[in-house]
């Protein structure tokens, strides 16, 4: 009978890489959204844990403590790697800090939910790593608001470019100024919602 052969293991593999770098995150504790100001770039995961009766099942997995299902997870990296490099010769300053303020204060905005239903981990990261380990949460949890209700971490788009469409996130969540200016979004917010149901109603 042949032996049984095992693929020897490469923490230096891709997917290895990415996993220390979310196993990482998932070990950080969770504080307030937005949480102390602080240096570096990075990841992070958001958890909501309120009332808005479309995200009960997300909210059920984040209460008492468990923090189990991230209703959205992103990355911040310094000027230099959004210029198309990887930041290496730039300091990151507070990236990771100011956009979890901007999240905040896009969920401050928005008329449905609140504030004090979110919480976040985060974790400073070496900026070559960021995408890596962004890639591979999102992977392992398809959060709702990097798939389904895309565009929470939509910009204004400036004046230029009101001709596009309004993010199903701005849909259902109204109240950022900026998005009221753009043409509607094909989906309606009763058409978002029965989407949500059906697909967290799915089995895994």
């Amino acid at each position: 009978m042949p032996e049984q052969s095992y693929e020897p293991y490469n923490p230096l593999d891709k997917s290895n890489l990415g996993t220390s770098v979310a196993d990482a995150l998932l070990a950080r504790p969770v504080v307030a959204l937005p949480p102390e100001p602080f240096l570096g770039a990075g990841v992070y995961a958001i958890y909501y844990a309120g009332s808005f009766a479309p995200y009960q099942q997300i909210a059920k997995s984040n209460r008492h403590g468990r923090y189990a299902a991230p209703i959205y997870v992103g990355k911040a990296v310094s000027s230099g790697a959004r210029k198309g490099g990887y930041g290496l010769d730039s300091s990151p300053g507070d990236a990771l800090s100011k956009r979890l303020r901007e999240h905040a204060a896009s969920i401050d905005q928005a008329n449905n939910i609140e504030l004090d239903d979110f919480r976040c981990r985060h974790l400073v990261v070496d900026d070559i790593w960021i995408p890596l380990g962004e890639s591979l949460l999102i992977a392992r949890f398809s959060p709702i608001w990097n798939t389904l209700v895309d565009g929470f971490g939509n910009h204004d788009p400036g004046g230029g470019r009101r001709n596009q469409a309004k993010s199903r996130w701005d849909v259902l969540h109204t109240g950022r100024a900026w998005a009221d200016k753009l043409r509607e979004n094909e989906s309606s917010a009763e058409e978002i919602i029965s989407l949500l149901q059906s697909t967290l109603a799915s089995p895994e």
